[in-house]
């Protein structure tokens, strides 16, 4: 499957999990006085990265390969793992083990953008 539809079918899915946490976060008793904060800012995050990966799968099937954005797209879906799913399963299990790993996550997105924007900035193609 060409690297353009991944990074499509996982934004696009990613984008539907959010809405469909959203829901269920609402409606939760654990969240009966509220959603927390770090749970909003973890939803708004995957919501904003979601459209992140459907821009890479956009650019990807217009320009054509790109190592930078192929990187920017696993560092997108990488940091979605570390910081919303890990905020996710601490709020609903109470699991802290990988705590440390959400500024990771945060940081594979601010790298995954700038990726985006190296590979945006490269002149033709880039397959190297």
């Amino acid at each position: 499957m060409p690297s353009s539809r991944i990074f499509l079918i996982l934004g696009a899915l990613s984008a539907a999990l959010s809405v469909v946490f959203s829901a269920a976060f609402a409606h939760l008793p654990a969240f009966a006085n509220g959603i927390p904060a770090m749970v909003q800012t973890a939803l708004s995050q995957q919501q904003f990265h979601a459209l992140g990966l459907i821009l890479v799968g956009l650019a990807l099937g217009g320009r054509g390969p790109s190592r930078w954005w192929l990187a920017s797209g696993w560092l997108m879906a990488l940091g979605m793992a570390l910081f919303s799913f890990n905020i996710y399963a601490r709020a609903l299990l109470g699991f802290d083990a990988w705590r440390a790993l959400v500024p990771w996550g945060g940081s594979a997105w601010i790298a995954a953008w700038l990726l985006l924007a190296v590979g945006a900035f490269r002149p033709g193609y880039d397959t190297h």
